[in-house]
């Protein structure tokens, strides 16, 4: 499997086509007046055609835009994906956020997210950040994965990017 950035040229409206999101959750970390607790919760997730789509034209925006795209192919189908979005941010313009990361279903526990993750953070590093912001699903499989990375909890929070999913815990990765 190849770890790679995109160009804007490599990407096509089905390239996701055959990108299976499905999650299903059950427990997940809450911040609870900021001690992260854990609770049972139940919900599925899945994207549709259209939602895959829509991302499409999200990665042709961040890579024109100075952001950058991250994958892994496998026989030149997307197996996993990063986004590195283009706008710096916090006090000091530090921050970078990695708005998506994820590995198809069926090659999750491979290893991919990690490398896919350390390739996201050389390449923001190279875009001049100094740390990955990262407003983390609250599953407890997810949070369990970017702790592996390093992870902790974010020390500026971006309201934007918080109020977008006030239940994911927001996470920072210095670079």
């Amino acid at each position: 499997m190849e770890v790679l950035q995109l160009k804007v040229y490599d990407m096509h409206l089905h390239m996701l086509d055959t990108f299976h999101r499905y999650q299903k959750t059950d427990r997940v970390l809450v911040d609870d007046s900021g001690e992260i607790v854990e609770e049972s919760d139940s919900f599925e997730e899945d994207w549709t055609l259209e939602n895959k789509q829509e991302i499409i034209h999200h990665f042709r925006f961040v890579s024109m835009n100075g952001g950058a795209v991250v994958t892994v192919m496998k026989e030149q189908q997307v197996q996993g994906f990063a986004v590195i979005e283009p706008a710096s941010f916090g006090e000091k313009s530090r921050y970078r956020e990695l708005s998506y990361i994820h590995v198809t279903r069926d090659l999750r526990g491979q290893g991919i997210g990690k490398r896919l993750f350390q390739k996201a953070g050389e390449v923001a590093k190279a875009l001049g950040a100094e740390k990955l912001y990262i407003g983390a699903h609250p599953s407890v499989e997810t949070q369990r994965f970017y702790q592996k990375m390093g992870c902790v909890p974010a020390k500026e929070i971006h309201p934007t990017i918080y109020a977008r999913e006030p239940r994911d815990i927001q996470l920072e990765k210095r670079l």
